[in-house]
């Protein structure tokens, strides 16, 4: 079944930008298996023009219409790869695909399984920006870093990058790449992100609050405003 966001209200801040008329297409939600992710903000609520579906629902429903793909940490990893062709072609038509968490099992020719990092120090778990992207513009790497003065939240390891793939956080001295863009030489894009939902910072109260609405955008968008460069860590 899917549950179409609700219609956001100008209110104050960052929501303002999301008045502008803008050619964003539709990104869809996967919910994470069920008992996994009840402590998350409803995504709906911070950004617009998104659909959500129940986790096993994504094998009958149709890509076509949607211009990115959004999967949860809490995924059914052996299921989603029983749709490895499905999503392919879903990409090869341009599509987005943005994943969370640990791959234990490479569902994609991309993805490599998860490395954890050896020690979870607190220099070993420090968040550096290698690369300046649209999702994270704004964001401060120290609200990444700590969340609730504790850190950790945000990545404790990476899901290795393949060749050609560009570096966008780095976590420890090593700048581990635990955030990473691949742009497919067969078409569409893969937003990797190692760690818990990048939607769990909806509605924070500090910088990583932008993270929602720019990834909906940057991801609902015909790729335009993709300018990775290198960042300051």
């Amino acid at each position: 079944m899917i549950f179409p966001s609700p219609a956001l209200s100008p209110g104050t801040g960052f929501y303002a930008l999301f008045l502008q008329e803008t050619a964003m297409g539709l990104c869809l939600f996967i919910n994470p298996i069920k008992g996994a992710g009840d402590d998350l903000p409803d995504v709906g609520d911070h950004a617009p023009n998104i659909a959500q579906i129940d986790h096993y629902d994504l094998s009958d429903i149709d890509l076509s219409p949607y211009a990115a793909l959004m999967l949860p940490a809490h995924l059914d990893q052996r299921f989603f790869g029983t749709l490895t062709t499905k999503i392919e072609g879903f990409l090869a038509r341009g599509g987005t695909l943005v994943f969370n968490g640990h791959v234990a099992w490479p569902m994609l020719p991309e993805f490599e399984t998860f490395v954890p990092l050896e020690s979870q120090s607190l220099e070993n778990l420090i968040i550096h920006r290698l690369a300046d992207h649209p999702v994270f513009e704004g964001v401060d790497t120290q609200h990444l870093t700590f969340r609730r003065g504790v850190a950790g939240f945000y990545a404790r390891g990476y899901n290795p990058p393949p060749k050609g793939a560009i570096a966008l956080h780095g976590v420890g001295p090593d700048r581990l790449p635990c955030d990473w863009v691949y742009h497919r030489p067969e078409g569409g894009r893969i937003l990797m992100h190692a760690g818990n939902d990048l939607w769990m910072y909806a509605g924070s109260k500090d910088s990583t609050a932008r993270i929602v609405p720019q990834l909906c955008l940057w991801a609902g968008g015909n790729g335009d405003e993709d300018h990775e460069q290198g960042g300051a860590s």
